[in-house]
């Protein structure tokens, strides 16, 4: 059963910290790199999810991620953590966060941080035991916990912080911002009645914690938890401010092209003062329509920009690279802005572009029907930027394909003309997931009858951005052996693409 104490040691911190650190070089001893992110954030090996902690702090940027370290399979979660010092290239530093605490016995789960008042760091975390102390046949127990860091590498830990009077099973994921005179903390829980809700707390020097009320209860009772509340101002092209609520849904049910991942994350935009709940001025919308994105979390820049970066989840199955000594990767960091139609845009932080090098400008390029123009050989890892002119084109789909090899696989990135969409297929994927997904083209991204897409290609991830943003989606695209090529494509149709450009990494 679990002890009365949340806070007293159950093993040294350093030493469960020494533990992870091991099993991690471990992992990655035999690591197979075939699928390996060359760009993206992830662990040197063992099991990574959720981004935790994003920040800015001592003049680097700081993405912590959940962790299980001893295997490629979910587990006891620690706090994983790399460092930048342009936002673009990542390097692994030790393990954050380790259980070590009774509070803890199960892991250490998702949180933020922040600097406070003192200069320290403090990251804010959920703290994970079951009931009856060995597994979860009687439930969980979670409360929220605080560490703090003078050097945002080695973290001391304060202890609870947040308890959970009423012994809710779901109660995690504390997100802490400054709000006026006082710091704010968004939790996730279910709540009493089975129903997915965010709660506020309140505090004056970020260690003693009140309750402030519900800021936002979903309206589908069949949505009975909301992972990794997110809650920030965003200013309007005409000046207004708006507050975005983001949150990962679970038990939402699939509905048309909406909601058909394993749980599915996105946004609310609308009003809130503080001291009243959130007001949404439109529907719930995905933050990206691909087959493997949840758990977001965002952070404010030095400059005011706000970055979001993901978790590229395995959508509820496994993933071949379990087999490789590692699992899971961010995505890249992207900038939110608002758009004139109230919704958010997202396009890669502008950091990323020292990562590529000299663009080679392909020129337009003119496709008969059904015709298939390879226009690289083999670009496992790139930037590539195409502009589909869709008013002198005929064709019924036309896009990409990427990471074709020549086993017959590839992933597909293009546009339906009769669906209206930009879908992301991996019907002819040769490992793991197969599937598509398709997000929706407004009319004002057709504007002068063209549709851009950028899209950025990992050795085992695809992450497309659609126009000016409006829309994402980012999946894992796994190859096989041999080069990966390029090929533009037009389907039933003709194809004019009036820019192909093709960026390769840079060095």
């Amino acid at each position: 059963m679990v002890r009365d104490d949340p806070n007293a040691p159950f093993t040294s911190h350093e030493q469960a910290l020494a533990r992870a650190d091991q099993g991690v070089a471990e992992q990655a001893a035999t690591r197979l790199d075939r699928w390996y992110p060359t760009f993206h954030v992830t662990s040197p090996g063992g099991w990574i999810n959720d981004p935790n902690g994003l920040c800015h702090y001592n003049g680097r940027w700081h993405a912590f991620f959940q962790l299980h370290p001893f295997g490629t399979q979910w587990g006891p979660m620690h706090w994983g953590h790399a460092s930048s010092a342009d936002l673009a290239h990542w390097r692994p530093e030790p393990v954050a966060l380790a259980p070590s605490l009774e509070a803890e016995r199960a892991g250490v789960y998702s949180g933020s941080a922040l600097t406070g008042p003192d200069g320290l760091l403090y990251a804010f975390y959920t703290a994970h035991r079951w009931r009856n102390g060995v597994n979860e046949d009687d439930g969980n127990l979670e409360v929220q916990c605080l560490a703090t860091s003078a050097d945002g590498i080695r973290f001391e830990k304060r202890g609870v912080v947040v308890g959970n009077p009423e012994g809710l099973r779901d109660f995690r994921d504390p997100k802490v911002w400054r709000q006026g005179d006082a710091w704010l903390m968004v939790v996730g829980r279910r709540s009493p009645d089975g129903r997915g809700e965010i709660v506020l707390h309140r505090s004056e020097d970020l260690l003693s914690w009140r309750p402030a009320g519900v800021l936002y209860r979903h309206p589908d009772p069949s949505v009975y938890m909301l992972e990794c509340p997110d809650f920030f101002e965003l200013e309007a092209p005409d000046g207004a401010r708006r507050w975005v609520l983001c949150f990962s849904a679970m038990g939402a049910r699939p509905s048309g092209y909406r909601f058909r991942n394993f749980n599915n994350a996105g946004y609310l935009v609308g009003t809130w003062r503080p001291g009243g709940p959130f007001v949404p001025e439109g529907d719930f919308r995905p933050l990206d329509w691909g087959q493997n994105f949840y758990a977001p979390q965002t952070l404010e820049a030095p400059d005011g920009r706000r970055i979001l970066m993901g978790w590229m989840s395995p959508n509820g199955g496994a993933l071949p690279t379990q087999d490789d000594g590692w699992c899971g990767q961010l995505t890249v960091p992207r900038e939110l802005a608002l758009g004139a139609d109230g919704a958010l845009r997202c396009a890669p932080a502008r950091e990323l572009e020292a990562l590529w090098g000299p663009a080679s400008e392909l020129g337009a390029l003119e496709l008969a029907a059904n015709e298939e123009l390879v226009v690289a050989g083999d670009l496992a890892v790139g930037c590539v930027d195409v502009t589909l002119d869709l008013g002198a084109s005929t064709a019924e789909r036309c896009g990409l394909k990427v990471h074709a090899t020549a086993d017959g696989g590839f992933t597909y990135v293009g546009y339906d003309d009769q669906t209206r969409r930009v879908a992301l297929d991996r019907l002819a994927a040769r490992a793991g997931e197969r599937g598509y997904r398709a997000a929706p083209v407004a009319e004002s991204q057709l504007a002068g009858g063209e549709l851009t897409l950028r899209v950025l290609l990992d050795r085992g991830s695809v992450e497309v951005f659609v126009g000016d943003g409006a829309q994402m989606l980012s999946a894992y695209s796994l190859p096989g052996p041999g080069p990966r090529a390029l090929a533009l494509v037009a389907e039933g149709g003709t194809l004019r693409a009036s820019r192909l450009a093709v960026r390769r990494p840079r060095g």
